[in-house]
């Protein structure tokens, strides 16, 4: 029987690839990408109070398209949407 390994609650953590690889509880906001990429805006809001992962999701999204992460993809976003 495989045992799981209990995921983390953090708290102020902005690094993605740190927040995945620690096995903490993330929010997955992958699937927001393609409304982003299909939107007619030159320069998107993102309207949400303090503390709600505003940063967390630009990070996210640099991990997503930054060619210099390419050899983590697969690893860092496989648990995720990705619609």
């Amino acid at each position: 029987m495989k045992t799981m390994k209990k995921k983390k609650i953090s708290y102020g953590l902005q690094n993605f690839e740190t927040l995945i690889m620690d096995n903490n509880y993330y929010v997955d906001k992958t699937k927001y990408i393609e409304l982003l990429e299909n939107l007619d805006a030159r320069y998107p809001g993102f309207l949400k109070p303090h503390k709600f992962g505003k940063s967390l999701c630009g990070v996210m999204m640099n991990y997503y398209y930054a060619i210099r992460h390419k050899y983590k993809f697969k690893k860092l976003f496989s648990d995720c949407v990705l619609e």
